[in-house]
């Protein structure tokens, strides 16, 4: 959600939870410390349906024998130099 317009409010905050959350998240302000608890609270609430998808339709047999499946690793064991073709990707 990054990039969406702020808005300037006025609010009332717990000082304790708010430094309780700057601390754990290391935001250095308050409006800083509330973004990242407003982004958790919407993280959460998808979270949730997601599990209350899952819930409604669990996987099928069919399902977990896919995920379980593990690939032969030799399969990718080739000369390419993956660290040369995407260097501009590493940050």
């Amino acid at each position: 959600m990054s990039g969406m317009a702020k808005e300037k409010a006025t609010i009332t905050v717990d000082r304790a939870k708010v430094e309780q959350v700057r601390s754990l998240t290391g935001a250095s302000s308050v409006s800083e410390a509330i973004d990242i608890a407003l982004a958790e609270v919407i993280r959460l609430d998808r979270l949730r349906h997601d599990v209350a998808a899952y819930r409604a339709m669990p996987s099928t047999d069919v399902d977990v024998a896919v995920a379980m499946v593990t690939p032969s690793w030799s399969t990718l064991a080739d000369d390419t130099d993956w660290d040369a073709l995407y260097a501009d990707d590493a940050g």
